[in-house]
């Protein structure tokens, strides 16, 4: 045996003594996309103790434990657990956020959230960025998944949006800032409370002294800075403010993004010291649009009702009685054309895009939306299936400081993992029947 294998038992044996106390799980036969730039593994065996992975190999080169759990993968395609790293637990896809927002805010916490982060985890997603809602909720929710007490996606939260003015009846999940001195103390509150990440929108409308106060303070306190990019002015000051990520392709129906935003991405992206762009365009919900409208049987599904009362599965459905009619979508038509040019502009200039769906928004229920996006992107913007995988697994882990613990199915990570029938890399849209979830080692379906 050479120095690299001695290396690898030392490492098995030493993870396996670690976990000596825990049972074996051992996935075994399938295709491994294992998140990396290496090869898919053919015939691949993933051994897992406790919360982590133990050992990776094939089944001509990694025995067995005879005391092992196998869980067989044959005819499958094994893969890191999905991230969506655009959420919004404490919406179910009702098409009227002010009847919503009025209505439900005390059922967030008990039972709106935990449904949602239900959903997710049920179709895959095994880690998800919240970004939005009540501090105290969001905390309480992702803590909650963390103990175990409920089921979940791994969350990283944003808390409240930190904007220049809330709007209307949204003060509890939306804070907005008066002043320089204002700013930091609103993130220095969140941060202390134990957010994971600073949600800014609407920063074209803070001053810039404001707008570096809130970046500076999160950074400060090792959070990254999430941004809209709704406006041209958006993205150039949060560009200026030294933003970690934007989200969503934005700019309504303007064919593509100006010169000078471009020019400024270019500049960015070029800055190897300071590390990825990254940007979560959020694509599938507009994209999708103009068939969904007109092809909405997947609102006479069942599994977003997952976790929540007959009484609010009534109400969204109600909601969505009309999708032609949902105000959030009329210029859906304008922006439809658009958005192809701008998510290339996106992919030539450097950016690092992830995977993110705004789930939650109208229509697009936490049970499905993911995979939506991937299949978005694969077939229909010319994107590498695994090049979107990666976006999906890898480079979220990597933007939220964690790839030391999660993004790839690989020795010492916690173990969350899929596996799907089929081949996803031909076939993405597999994606919406996960038949295998595990999550830090155990298997919740």
């Amino acid at each position: 045996m050479g120095k690299a294998g001695r290396s690898m038992w030392l490492l098995v044996g030493s993870l396996l003594a670690q976990g000596a106390a825990a049972q074996t799980l051992a996935l075994v036969g399938g295709t491994l996309v294992d998140g990396t730039l290496a090869d898919p593994i053919r015939d691949s065996v993933v051994l897992v103790e406790g919360e982590r992975i133990v050992a990776v190999g094939t089944v001509d080169t990694l025995p067995v434990p005879a005391d092992a759990t196998v869980v067989s993968t044959e005819g499958m395609t094994v893969l890191p657990g999905l991230w969506d790293m655009h959420v919004h637990l404490m919406i179910n896809g009702h098409a009227d956020y002010e009847h919503w927002d009025r209505t439900y805010p005390a059922q967030f916490r008990d039972v709106i959230m935990p449904a949602s982060a239900r959903q997710l985890l049920l179709a895959g997603v095994t880690g998800a960025r919240d970004l939005g809602g009540p501090l105290e909720d969001s905390i309480a929710v992702r803590d909650a998944i963390a103990a175990g007490r409920i089921p979940g996606p791994t969350l990283f939260v944003s808390g409240p949006f930190i904007q220049k003015k809330p709007y209307p009846g949204t003060e509890q999940f939306r804070w907005g800032v008066d002043s320089p001195a204002d700013a930091r103390a609103k993130v220095r509150r969140i941060a202390e409370a134990g957010v994971d990440v600073v949600k800014l929108i609407d920063q074209d409308g803070m001053s810039e002294a404001e707008l570096r106060a809130i970046v500076d303070e999160a950074h400060r306190h090792g959070l990254p800075v999430v941004a809209h990019a709704h406006r041209p002015e958006e993205i150039r000051r949060g560009l200026e403010a030294g933003v970690d990520c934007f989200e969503h392709t934005g700019l309504a129906a303007a064919p593509e993004y100006p010169p000078d935003v471009i020019a400024a991405l270019r500049e960015r992206t070029a800055n190897m010291a300071a590390g990825p762009l990254f940007w979560t365009p959020t694509i599938e919900g507009l994209y999708n649009f103009p068939y969904t409208v007109k092809n909405h049987e997947f609102i006479d599904g069942s599994d977003w009702h997952e976790g929540l009362p007959p009484a609010i599965v009534a109400d969204i459905r109600q909601s969505l009685a009309h999708p032609e009619r949902i105000s959030y979508f009329q210029q859906t038509p304008q922006r439809w054309p658009t958005l192809q040019r701008k998510f290339q502009q996106l992919r030539e200039n450097g950016v690092q895009l992830l995977i993110g769906t705004d789930s939650g928004i109208p229509m697009k229920f936490h049970s499905g939306s993911t995979w939506n996006e991937l299949d978005v992107w694969v077939n229909r913007l010319g994107v590498p299936a695994i090049d979107a995988i990666r976006a999906a697994t890898y480079w979220p882990a990597v933007a939220m400081k964690a790839d030391k613990d999660y993004g790839t199915v690989t020795e010492g990570k916690y173990a969350d993992i899929i596996a799907v029938k089929g081949d996803v890399l031909k076939q993405v849209a597999l994606l919406q029947r996960v038949d295998i979830v595990v999550k830090h080692g155990r298997r919740v379906k």
